[in-house]
């Protein structure tokens, strides 16, 4: 008999909403709008993010979108797509990644199309993600990691309530080939009270 506690055969939502998106997993087709917004934000993108150098074609990030469903349908890596509900625009990215289901425990990495950025987007996006991960996937435990340098993603895990745990000093290589320092921000399952 199948083990029901097996994550790949948990049956659970590929989309949700908050106030003003609608979060969802990737479906064929989501490349185009990704790639526009991704291009758009390359200025603020590539600094952080090893996967915007070289710049993606519409093709490659068509690519990626379908591979990154299969990974949902898999329970290997639950990346979420950003959708603005009062007209469909594409807002952003983020998702549940490095995935330890035996915990369970998630880590939430997000990034914001330069348009919308400071407009309470990706706060937002945390907060439904949180929840979801919290309340429907009974997460124990959830990190939003980020290079120490980067200012704005870390301020979105503070808003988010996300206590800084670690400062892990010269923990990889940043984009541009120096060692950074990585900050683990954490929310434990007992911290949560359910934000959005």
């Amino acid at each position: 008999m199948p083990d029901p506690k097996n994550p790949i055969l948990r049956d659970f939502p590929d989309q949700f909403e908050s106030e003003r998106l609608i979060i969802r997993a990737p479906r064929p087709g989501d490349g185009a709008a990704s790639n526009e917004a991704l291009r758009e934000s390359l200025a603020e993108l590539q600094p952080w993010m090893p996967w915007a150098t070289p710049v993606p074609t519409p093709d490659d990030t068509e690519q990626h979108d379908r591979e990154a469903a299969a990974e949902w349908l898999r329970r290997e890596n639950l990346q979420l797509l950003l959708f603005r509900k009062s007209d469909g625009l594409f807002v952003g990215s983020s998702g549940l990644h490095n995935i330890d289901w035996g915990v369970p425990r998630f880590e939430i990495g997000y990034w914001i199309r330069t348009s919308l950025s400071g407009q309470g987007y990706i706060t937002e996006a945390v907060n439904a993600i949180t929840d979801f991960a919290f309340g429907t996937l009974g997460a124990q435990r959830l990190e939003i990691r980020c290079d120490a340098r980067n200012e704005r993603s870390a301020a979105v895990a503070r808003r988010a309530g996300y206590a800084l745990e670690a400062t892990m000093r010269h923990q990889m290589r940043g984009v541009d080939g120096s060692l950074r320092d990585t900050l683990v921000f954490v929310k434990l399952r007992e911290d949560w009270t359910g934000t959005a």
